[in-house]
């Protein structure tokens, strides 16, 4: 893979992390009128419709080197079908744990999906994992420890341990979607975006929950459209070059922007836990982060 091709797989690993990042803070602020189930509904089809517009597009301008990618073969068939069911269970449980936790902390557990990515990667794939991204491994698992620790009840919080559930169904996603990294990323985020969010919408109709307002509703595909549909497609395209562990590494800063932004956003006070659990997190990063050469 020549320098300019490894560039742009980078870059587009880094768009992927900056455009997710806006998910977290965002969705908690439509949760205040929006139930959990039915957002993490409108997040996929707001992803699929957009991803949809946009090959339409492309299709009318005639644009076929932009795909630059191989069609959905049969033996693909298993990977789709895992990639949406556990695309239905991911976004239901990150808003779950999303409406019963700060947005700063959910931001910073999406890290945990690196640690299910790498040993996923390692233990189904035989993929390498290095002893420094062991140790960084190591050290995001720790943080992760103490932001889900609830000191008032003396165990582990609901909506952090929502959230690493949800991590870990995007750890097995992720490397169910690297075996498709060939295939044009705009066709893969068309298929999670409409198979994910039907399956999200059913459960969310089947537990009762509230259509929301035209304004709400829009704005959450919107997001979708953008933190989900986007940031997939970028996702998709690092992989082909990248492997999932080394794009999952990449992606880890999209957890410090959307911590970031979450704390502008809503001014949540900083516990000493969460410093030191920040702290933890931003080593593990570095150490897991790949080095080149």
């Amino acid at each position: 893979m020549g320098a300019g091709r490894a560039g742009r797989s980078v870059a587009a690993a880094l768009a992927a992390a900056a455009l997710y990042a806006l998910s977290t803070p965002f969705s908690k602020v439509l949760l205040a009128d929006i139930a959990p189930n039915m957002m993490a509904a409108l997040l996929y089809l707001g992803a699929g419709a957009g991803m949809t517009v946009l090959a339409f597009a492309r299709a009318m301008r005639g644009d076929e080197a932009a795909a630059r990618g191989r069609p959905l073969e049969r033996a693909d068939i298993p990977y789709v079908a895992a990639m949406v069911a556990l695309d239905i269970a991911a976004p239901l449980l990150l808003m779950a744990g999303l409406s019963r936790s700060s947005a700063e902390s959910v931001s910073l557990l999406n890290n945990f999906e690196i640690v299910a990515t790498a040993l996923i990667a390692r233990l189904a794939f035989g993929e390498r994992v290095a002893a420094r991204t062991a140790a960084g491994i190591g050290a995001i698992t720790l943080a992760c420890v103490l932001l889900s620790w609830d000191a008032d009840a003396w165990g582990f919080s609901v909506g952090s341990l929502l959230t690493l559930a949800a991590c870990v169904c995007w750890g097995i996603e992720n490397n169910c979607t690297n075996r498709l990294s060939g295939c044009d990323p705009a066709h893969i985020v068309i298929i999670k975006g409409w198979g994910s969010g039907a399956g999200a919408l059913i459960v969310a109709l089947g537990a009762g929950d509230a259509v929301p307002t035209l304004v709400d509703a829009g704005l959450a595909l919107l997001l979708g459209f953008v933190a989900y549909g986007l940031s997939i497609a970028c996702y998709v395209r690092a992989q082909r070059d990248l492997g999932a562990a080394r794009t999952s590494a990449f992606y880890a800063v999209n957890p410090f922007i959307g911590s970031a932004l979450a704390f502008v956003l809503f001014r949540t006070p900083l516990a000493p836990s969460f410093v030191f659990a920040l702290i933890l997190m931003l080593l593990g990063t570095w150490l897991v982060a790949p080095r080149e050469g």
